[in-house]
């Protein structure tokens, strides 16, 4: 039995079985959590998605690795003299909202090099720690991988139901997507001096106390994130009215939620919900899974909806220039040319 939440809280176990009775019943539930408030956890996940806390620990212990063994993984943004520009590691940068520092992960980290190419960064090779700094993890991080696209293939699929298409309606666009895995470390700010003379709001008051931000608002740019969340809570969604409503980082589950292309997509019919981070003087730790279409993937008006709803565009273009809006991509946007003028 899950506990009630602000948020959501949905039995997801139906849609993992090729006929589940209540299915349906989850179907419905799901797509009146993207209508509003476009946020939801997901609960009762099979034993193949790795988000026990263990699993978890697995991959974070990146984090632990000494400067030497990160350093190699920076991308071209914070040293120049490395090729990578889309994965690999981003260091904390200072004075922005948004104060964290981590790693994004491609789809060759679970399903080999093949998948990378030398001529999009968007599906550049992703650099990764040396196995002897960290026996194991790279198996970890590929079986956590996978167990990502099982859960969001689950959720298409029932996305695709409600809306009244076939089942594997979206499968195509997905196929060899862009998906990344991302590890985050939210610090305790050290640098709130020169944030709030950038920006104020960096300072707000939560349940009667000072908290901080440090993960700006903002909307997810793709289709949907599957978040597990490390104990620390901090992750806040924005209500219908405004309002900002406590995401519980509850054992078990991943907070799920929605991007701008699965609203435009839809026509609507699912929200892209505005999402932040506060801090608390702890340091948070999440591991966000954003599961993308192909970067050549057209995405087109659905059957369901006028031919002219909007000008169909390749996904990796948008992608590309969604992306380089945020601090730890912005500055990239010439080192890709559109595939589509």
């Amino acid at each position: 039995m899950l506990p009630e939440s602000s948020i959501p809280i949905i039995d997801v176990s139906s849609l993992f079985l090729s006929e589940a009775a209540d299915r349906v019943r989850t179907d419905a539930a799901i797509l009146h959590a993207a209508a509003a408030p476009g946020f939801f956890l997901a609960g009762n996940l099979p034993s193949t998605v790795p988000i026990d806390r263990e699993s978890r620990h697995e991959l974070l212990r990146l984090f632990d690795l000494p400067t030497h063994e990160i350093r190699p993984l920076w991308r071209k943004k914070f040293d120049d003299s490395h090729p990578n520009v889309y994965r690999g590691w981003f260091p904390l940068q200072t004075g922005h909202l948004t104060s964290k520092e981590g790693i994004d992960l491609g789809p060759d980290v679970a399903y080999g090099a093949s998948l990378a190419r030398g001529d999009d960064p968007l599906q550049e090779p992703t650099p990764l720690p040396r196995e002897q700094a960290l026996p194991g993890w790279r198996e970890a991080a590929a079986r956590y991988y996978r167990g990502m696209i099982e859960t969001s293939l689950a959720l298409m699929h029932s996305i695709a139901r409600s809306l009244h298409l076939t089942e594997n309606f979206f499968d195509d666009a997905f196929d060899h997507g862009l998906s990344t895995l991302r590890l985050i470390r939210y610090p305790p700010r050290i640098d709130l001096q020169q944030a709030a003379e950038a920006d104020p709001s960096v300072w707000l008051v939560h349940e009667g106390k000072r908290r901080y931000v440090t993960g700006t608002p903002h909307v997810d740019s793709g289709f949907l994130t599957l978040l597990a969340q490390h104990g620390v809570g901090g992750l806040q969604a924005r209500g219908r009215h405004g309002e900002w409503m406590d995401v519980p980082s509850l054992e078990g589950t991943l907070a799920v939620n929605f991007g701008k292309v699965l609203e435009r997509w839809s026509a609507g019919r699912i929200k892209a919900t505005e999402h932040r981070v506060i801090g608390s003087g702890e340091t948070r730790m999440s591991i966000p899974f954003f599961y993308e279409a192909r970067a050549d993937a057209e995405i087109a008006p659905l059957p369901i909806d006028p031919a002219d709803a909007f000008e169909p565009f390749l996904y990796g273009d948008y992608l590309w220039a969604a992306t380089t809006r945020f601090v730890e991509f912005a500055g990239l946007e010439g080192l890709r040319r559109p595939r589509r003028a």
